[in-house]
């Protein structure tokens, strides 16, 4: 156990020191604010503080972690070792700069509280972020101040012990539109032909035509593939489903036909099934709790993991609305166009409300990107972007997200990439 001293226990520092010590590093911690405890413990310790209080290992504080609500901060970003930091401080510090009051910053999603420019569709964008702006975003640097944090706990304690982790794969999968054709109902698929017509769409309207009469299979329904290929598989996969409106009407599905129930069910005798909770559900308490009754229903198991459409993530009403319906996990926290890290962490990290200034039981699931972030890219450049990510969580040891789609897996050629890399991580192997 390491024992941490500060003047004030705030719980903003006992969720960074956490997150940091236990969750990364696998070391219990404990904290006091009383000197007498500190001085007389015999094992592990360091201070956290303005100044140190005599020649303990001694971590100097910025000052974030003692403060509450938030406001715009200007924020130097200097090259540390082979990373990046921010906030830094005094040269009595063993560390340059206060890590912890960095992290929470970015944990917290701080920045997504400020006022910022949003995308069309009323999302943070990745280039307002600053691990964007001072190219940072492909590397999980709290995981990365963690590991150079231990080397040096290591050196000072040589009997603390740290608990090991291995790198952790967890597959994702958005079926917000498992049918490209069928089970779509009379006014959508009416609504696809007029559609299809009016830009003399005629391949589409054939595919269509076949697909509802029962000539061909629907070429997005490809979760025979998927089980196939997952069930005897040891890696973490969770599959999200779409139960309410799409955005897009004639994307949408009819969540009461037989079939698409049926498919749920049948994904979820072998992994995880989740729910994408529709734009609606995001506006409106009562239809998010609606939604996630209806696959409870299906399931007949309580909802533990779930996904906002579009990846919509609004600080910090979208997570308390989570908590208050006691969902576990949310892997909402990525940016769709942009491969990367959110928060800075490949570590699953609780969600803190600035506004409350409380440690909520949410567990936010990082995820590295998505198969929609690369929709021009040549293979030989995917392969090399997403390579290098699986390194650096490697490095780490931490866990490794990727939204693939049910469509990534047609029969089309541009998704032969996309199928190869499943089966692979599915391995928890090499991507090479």
């Amino acid at each position: 156990m390491l024992l941490i001293y500060t003047s004030k226990i705030t719980h903003r520092i006992t969720y960074t020191f956490k997150h940091i010590c236990t969750r990364i590093l696998g070391i219990e911690v404990k904290f006091t604010n009383t000197l007498e405890e500190f001085i007389s413990y015999a094992g592990p310790k360091l201070s956290y503080g303005k100044k140190p209080l005599g020649n303990e290992f001694f971590l100097q504080s910025y000052g974030l972690l003692n403060q509450q609500g938030f406001e715009s901060i200007d924020i130097s970003v200097k090259e540390w070792d082979d990373t990046k930091c921010f906030f830094l401080v005094g040269k009595l510090s063993a560390i340059p700069f206060d890590i912890f009051s960095a992290s929470f910053y970015l944990l917290s999603r701080y920045e997504e509280y400020l006022p910022h420019v949003k995308d069309e569709k009323g999302r943070f964008l990745a280039s307002e972020s600053i691990a964007f702006k001072e190219g940072f975003l492909k590397s999980p640097v709290v995981d990365v101040w963690a590991y150079k944090f231990k080397h040096l706990l290591e050196s000072a304690f040589q009997n603390l012990i740290f608990s090991e982790r291995k790198m952790t794969i967890h597959n994702l999968i958005d079926a917000s539109q498992p049918y490209a054709y069928s089970q779509k109902g009379f006014l959508r698929s009416f609504s696809g032909f007029a559609k299809d017509l009016s830009k003399l769409r005629l391949r589409n309207i054939v595919k269509r035509s076949g697909v509802i009469l029962g000539l061909k299979e629907d070429p997005y329904s490809t979760f025979e593939w998927i089980i196939e290929n997952v069930k005897e598989s040891k890696v973490k996969l969770t599959v999200f489903f779409l139960l309410g409106e799409a955005i897009n009407f004639i994307e949408g599905t009819n969540y009461r036909r037989k079939k698409f129930k049926l498919i749920i069910k049948a994904v979820s005798d072998y992994k995880q099934v989740g729910l994408i909770f529709s734009k609606d559900a995001l506006n409106k308490y009562e239809i998010l709790k609606k939604e996630k009754k209806q696959l409870e229903k299906i399931t007949n198991r309580d909802l533990s993991s779930s996904m906002n459409t579009q990846y919509l993530v609004s600080l910090p009403d979208n997570y308390r609305n989570l908590v208050e319906l006691e969902v576990e996990k949310d892997f909402s926290m990525v940016y769709e166009n942009q491969p990367g890290f959110r928060a800075s962490s490949c570590t699953p990290f609780l969600f803190y409300d600035l506004d409350y200034e409380i440690v909520s039981p949410l567990l936010i699931h990082p995820v590295t990107m998505t198969t929609e972030a690369f929709k021009d890219e040549k293979e030989s450049e995917i392969s090399v972007v997403i390579e290098d990510l699986i390194n650096s969580v490697k490095k780490v040891n931490g866990t490794f997200s990727l939204v693939f789609t049910n469509r990534n897996f047609t029969s089309d050629k541009k998704n032969k990439l996309w199928k190869h890399l499943f089966i692979k991580l599915s391995k928890n192997a090499s991507v090479n």
